[in-house]
Parts: C-alpha cells; sequence; structure tokens
C-alpha cells in the first residue's frame, strides 16, 4: 500500500552532501514529497528530514541506498516509531480593511502568527502538524493568497532513541562515521 514514509538521516555536515543525497533519489526514481535538512546539535553533522512516497518495498530500497552512501551517518524510519512532527509556512494574504479582522481572527484560531502588516496585504506565519498547515492555508484561500512558502516537514522520535554506545535504536540503521 502506497503511503507517506519519513526517515531522518544523519549525514555529514559537508558541501555537496544534499546533491550527492537528491542525486541517489533521482537515479533510483525515488520521488521526494517533502525534504528538510539542518545542523543537529552536533555542528559536524545535519539532519536531513527526508517523506518519500510509496509501499514498503520503495521504503526498504530507499533505506539500503541511503545506508550505502558514504556520508550517511545513521538512518532512522520515523513511520514506526511515535514522533512529532512539524511544518512551517509564510502565507501572505490579501487583505483589505473590510476583511482583516475576519483573518486576524482566523490566524488566532489556529495559534498563528501576523508577522507583517502591510496597507493590503498580511503575512501569517502558521507552524504545526501537516495538517494543519494545509487547514489554515484553505481557510485563508477565498481571502486571496498573494504569495506562499512552505518548509518540509521536520520530524524527531519521541522519547529516548538516539543510540549511545553501540546500542541502536529500534528501526535504526546505524552506520560508522566517515572520518
Amino acid at each position: 500500500m502506497n503511503r507517506l514514509h519519513p526517515i531522518s538521516a544523519i549525514v555529514v555536515n559537508e558541501s555537496g552532501v544534499l546533491a550527492r543525497v537528491a542525486g541517489m533519489f533521482a537515479r533510483r526514481g525515488f520521488n521526494i514529497d517533502s525534504l528538510a535538512v539542518g545542523m543537529t546539535e552536533d555542528p559536524r553533522y545535519s539532519r536531513m528530514t527526508i517523506v518519500v512516497h510509496g509501499d514498503d518495498r520503495v521504503l526498504e530500497q530507499v533505506v539500503k541506498q541511503l545506508g550505502r552512501m558514504i556520508d550517511v551517518i545513521r538512518i532512522n524510519d520515523l513511520s514506526q516509531e511515535p514522533h512529532v512532527e512539524r511544518e512551517l509556512a509564510l502565507i501572505k494574504v490579501s487583505a483589505p480593511a473590510r476583511s482583516r479582522g475576519e483573518i486576524v481572527e482566523l490566524a488566532n484560531i489556529f495559534r498563528a502568527k501576523i508577522v507583517d502588516v502591510g496597507r493590503k496585504q498580511l503575512m501569517i506565519e502558521a507552524s504545526g502538524a501537516g495538517d494543519k498547515v494545509e487547514a489554515i492555508i484553505d481557510m485563508l484561500r477565498p481571502y486571496g493568497i498573494v504569495e506562499l512558502a512552505r518548509t518540509g516537514r521536520i520530524i524527531l522520535a519521541r522519547g529516548v532513541t538516539t543510540p549511545r554506545d553501540g546500542a541502536r535504536a529500534a528501526h535504526t540503521v546505524a552506520l560508522e562515521p566517515t572520518s
């Protein structure tokens, strides 16, 4: 059955790693639904949160191919673990005086923030699970979305999942760091 598979990969924080990982996905014909990359608590490493669409066979192949890459230190299939997921959107919406109050109220309902106010537009910052971000975007469409920027999903497993001293977390493939 096709579904979304969130994967967390700890990679070496070096120039070109993102291009190599994206190139591997392209060569193998895997589609990336969402991708977010940022430095971890250790500046030597970055966390890539990749969401791929497909069945379990696709997930297995993605994990195997990532595991073969020299820059990948650890891979974690988050679809089988309790996790916290967030996404961020900046939404610039047309906001003439007559509808401004409604838009502000709508933002408040979604616990979003007004981050910029112009004479004819408002910019709203919305964050949360992907379906919440999608819901506020849908609610703002009738007012006229002028511009929209959305991050990929960022996801961390709940609880203690980081392998320490050779221990492995469930659904984690730990690889030896390269020197």
